[in-house]
């Protein structure tokens, strides 16, 4: 989450609270101050767009959808995939529409993030998934042409 400009706003926390925040910060490499910020504009993007969420995940905070263990971006890859076909997206995840309607529009107002991700996955062959995880099997389907 990238801010073009920022405001200082101080707040008081309770003393359990600023310990958390610290602790927080520390397990990201965050400064306290960066650690709050990201906290309230997370805060403030779920309460702007329905079923989202925010996780820690290996490559850092992420959008999932809540409920589900899908990240925004994948669930953008299955709207790709349907050809932007929500009724058949939902119907695969066995979800009502406007859970796939709520990643398409975070994916709008936060094109970037979002763009970002799938253009790691897309960089993500199983050669460099071998490397993060060494004990990685590649599988083909029944149907796989063998050799």
């Amino acid at each position: 989450m990238r801010a073009t400009r920022s405001v200082v706003i101080s707040m008081r926390l309770s003393a359990e609270s600023g310990k958390r925040l610290k602790r927080m910060a520390n397990r990201h490499g965050w400064t306290p101050s960066d650690a709050s910020a990201r906290l309230v504009e997370e805060g403030l993007r779920r309460s702007e767009f329905a079923f989202i969420d925010f996780r820690d995940s290996p490559v850092g905070r992420q959008a999932y959808i809540q409920g589900s263990t899908l990240a925004v971006w994948e669930v953008l890859l299955l709207v790709q995939s349907y050809k932007a076909d929500v009724s058949a997206v939902g119907e695969h995840l066995k979800w009502p529409e406007a859970k796939v309607q709520a990643a398409i529009n975070y994916a709008k107002a936060f094109p970037e993030e979002i763009e970002g991700a799938l253009s790691e996955n897309a960089a993500t062959d199983f050669e460099v998934l071998k490397r993060m995880l060494p004990q990685a099997v590649e599988l083909a389907s029944r149907g796989a042409a063998r050799d």
